[in-house]
């Protein structure tokens, strides 16, 4: 099955399901605060294994105790499409476990 790109209202509902994320520009982001330095590049191996399993990837950006991650689908042009809702919801999933806010 194709991947198609999301309307935006389709991208509206998905992202009142996910607190924290939101709509910049072509993508959807959400950035995400630790305890450490290190509970975040532990996240950020975390959240790359998880990109692997999907064989679907972000940017993600590492700061001392922070990770900023935007992500849209690269194989249609650049759009928001579900399969960058499913990374989201797996990232939120994750991100307890780590201690991120």
């Amino acid at each position: 099955m194709a991947v198609e790109p999301l309307s935006q209202k389709e991208i509206e509902d998905r992202l009142a399901e996910l607190p924290g994320w939101s709509l910049d520009g072509d993508r959807i982001a959400r950035s995400y605060r630790l305890s450490s330095h290190f509970a975040a590049t532990a996240m950020v191996v975390h959240i790359a294994q998880v990109q692997e399993e999907l064989d679907h990837h972000s940017d993600l950006t590492l700061g001392y105790n922070t990770i900023f991650l935007t992500v849209n689908t690269h194989s249609v042009g650049g759009a928001v499409t579900e399969k960058d809702f499913e990374l989201a919801r797996r990232v939120e999933e994750l991100a307890p476990g780590h201690g991120a806010e």
